[in-house]
């Protein structure tokens, strides 16, 4: 049994699924380029980090998104429609890109980023006071 116990209401009730987070809401998943700190949210975006790991588009399925690479017989294969990109497809790029990417919780990047927002505008309000 896998899933997030809940208390609300003086109840306590197991949320199951790795879809769920234990505030009940849909955990998404974002591909992270780790270089640079971008979430992947486009297949342009993904198709820009994978050029320069030397992967190149292969046109084999109009139903797909596919980039291989000449030095090996990897195959990456996307949904044409990247809101239909899965975990399973996430992994499938990390796999094969080890250091390149990896899969996160797109709720704690859009933390993250929010608040290194907040730290930056926090030094920035430092140093126009001190001036």
């Amino acid at each position: 049994m896998s899933g997030v116990w809940v208390f609300k209401n003086g109840v306590v009730r197991l949320v199951e699924g790795p879809s769920e987070s234990g505030c009940g809401q849909p955990v998404r998943k974002t591909l992270l380029h780790t270089p640079s700190g971008e979430a992947m949210c486009s297949h342009e975006a993904l198709k820009r980090k994978l050029l320069d790991l030397g992967w190149e588009p292969y046109y084999d399925d109009p139903e797909l998104v596919q980039y291989h690479k000449r030095s090996s017989v990897q195959l990456i294969s996307l949904p044409k429609d990247f809101n239909k990109v899965k975990s399973m497809h996430m992994y499938d790029v990390v796999v094969k890109n080890r250091d390149a990417f990896h899969v996160i919780n797109a709720a704690v990047h859009v933390h993250a980023e929010n608040k290194a927002s907040a730290d930056k505008a926090e030094a920035a309000d430092a140093d126009h006071g001190e001036a």
